[in-house]
């Protein structure tokens, strides 16, 4: 027997003697103690991992952040199940020339405090971000704007300087949103939008509280909406499986550990919802670091991770791997890339080649991998710990709180991180926000710092290119460049799973996990 499929079993049984070890625990909390309900009946309790960064959509581009800006902000376009733009704030718009884009806002908007939003708002919402008042990593996503026109309250005029092919996209729900006239860099305060919901309060790691917006416009909230949400910040898994259980929690999306899902099924008040996802979770490196910056170590990393025992022990088998950071179905997706088959012979091999000669303990290199405080997040890295063991590779885990965490990929210090891409990688200027040399932080999110002429000139060229199969070509190439460089390893597409209270209904889960079925979900009196 080789010694790749003599150290499978031993891996099979270390993440199952780690799940054994949590499920009885979490068996005793889940059945110890008395059912309660929340103490506002009308508040539905969204437990999150994590607090958002900022909620001025402008800035917040984390996960939280992400799911409830929509919420509380309109965007110009929004985009429909098939990732084709659609009308927003702006009822239509038109192209009469390949620089200039004309949108014609919609009659009666208003901000949640009731202010009319006009052109001017749009005005400055944009420029803010482009001129400096603002510092943040979206700028860059206007980078083709050269000026922008308020003709009359309703019109909104763009000027480009070149093409840009996903303007439309980064004017659209999650990736922006409309905010009033002179808002400035202590926004994310006390946001004010024209969403569904209108901001409460925040209570920085405890919770953010909504309700709904009484100026909202053409919202089909049904007979019995949710009126109030409160975001409960809980970092915990198991708490937050204890909450739902008892009834003092309502909701909780991709918050809760595959092991768990189980003993909350049977639970009569509980229902789970799941649909396969276009999340993708992913490692990254520090292509500057000294060992990281060396191709054959990114490869070896990737042949050391045994990805369909992972999917099926730690996640239940609710995921899929994934070769690109693009949606399967998505139109620029292609498989048609290097792949990275599970197989701790090879990486080996490559350490070899590339230098790394084994110590008396079979170690071969020694790498840092950083991590948010999140249970599930942690838990993966001690899988990955394990795995990366049988290459030669020592990993050691250090896990810091979601800000700290951050800011430090942010500034380039760590060697290895894994997170999750949500919604922003459902269209292909994802490759550009990742791993373009003109996007590295505070400019957009290339935290590794990885720089390739050649992918720059290949995105460049789509994004401004008016020929579909052109396009379509330049992205393959794109996605097999980088599945031989492996700045980052795409992992597997995880599941949208959801678990709710059954006095909620009218609930859609969408791929993304998306927060917006709130919008319509219907509480019962």
């Amino acid at each position: 027997m080789s010694k790749s499929h003599a150290f499978r079993p031993r891996i099979s049984r270390q993440i199952g003697n780690l799940l054994t070890s949590i499920l009885p625990l979490l068996s005793l909390l889940l059945f110890s103690g008395c059912r309660q309900h929340p103490p506002d009946p009308g508040t539905v309790v969204f437990l999150i991992e994590s607090s958002p960064t900022s909620l001025d959509p402008r800035i917040g581009s984390d996960a939280q952040s992400e799911h409830i800006q929509p919420l509380l902000f309109d965007c110009l376009v929004v985009r429909d199940a098939s990732f084709r733009m659609a009308p927003g704030l702006a009822e239509r718009w038109e192209t009469p020339d390949p620089l200039t884009v004309i949108f014609h806002l919609r009659n009666g908007i208003r901000f949640s405090d009731g202010r009319p939003l006009t052109s001017r708002d749009v005005l400055w919402t944009l420029n803010s971000m482009r001129d400096g008042t603002i510092i943040t990593a979206k700028a860059a996503s206007y980078a083709a704007v050269k000026s922008i026109e308020a003709p009359d309250p309703a019109t909104v005029i763009l000027h480009l300087s070149h093409p840009d092919n996903f303007l439309l996209n980064n004017l659209s729900t999650g990736a922006m949103g409309i905010v009033p006239w002179g808002s400035g860099r202590d926004f994310w305060k006390h946001p004010i939008g024209s969403g569904p919901f209108r901001f409460v309060s925040q209570e920085i790691d405890k919770e953010v509280v909504v309700d709904r917006n009484p100026f909202a416009h053409s919202e089909n909230a049904g007979p019995h909406p949710v009126e109030r949400v409160r975001f409960a910040v809980v970092p915990d898994a198991i708490t937050r499986a204890l909450e739902l259980r008892k009834g003092s929690a309502d909701i909780a999306s991709n918050a809760i550990p595959a092991d768990m899902l189980p003993v909350l099924a049977r639970e009569p008040h509980l229902q789970i919802k799941s649909i396969g996802g276009t999340q993708v979770q992913y490692l990254a490196f520090n292509t500057t670091d000294p060992l990281l910056r060396d191709i054959r170590v990114r490869q070896a990393i990737a042949c050391a991770i045994d990805r369909n025992l992972i999917i099926r022990t730690l996640l239940g088998g609710h995921a899929k791997p994934s070769l690109s950071l693009l949606p399967q179905q998505h139109w620029a997706y292609t498989g048609d890339v290097a792949q990275y088959a599970y197989d701790p012979t090879r990486a080996r091999a490559l350490l070899e080649q590339a230098g790394y000669q084994p110590d008396a303990k079979g170690i071969r290199i020694h790498l840092t991998m950083k991590t948010s405080t999140d249970d599930g997040t942690r838990l993966l890295a001690a899988t990955l710990q394990q795995q990366l063991a049988a290459a030669g590779i020592a990993l050691e885990i250090r896990s810091f709180e979601t800000a700290t965490f951050l800011q430090d990929l942010n500034r380039g210090s760590f060697q290895i991180y894994g997170l999750r891409w949500v919604g922003g990688n459902e269209q292909p200027d994802i490759f550009g926000y990742a791993f373009s040399s003109a996007r590295i932080p505070p400019r957009g999110a290339n935290r590794g710092r990885y720089r390739n002429l050649q992918l720059d000139a290949l995105l460049q060229d789509a994004n401004e290119s008016t020929d579909q199969q052109r396009r379509t070509a330049d992205y393959l190439q794109a996605q097999q460049l980088l599945a031989r460089e492996l700045p980052a390893i795409n992992l597997w597409y995880q599941d949208t799973i959801l678990v709710h209270n059954r006095r909620l209904s009218s609930i859609t889960v969408s791929p993304s996990a998306s927060f917006e079925f709130l919008r319509t979900a219907q509480l019962q009196p």
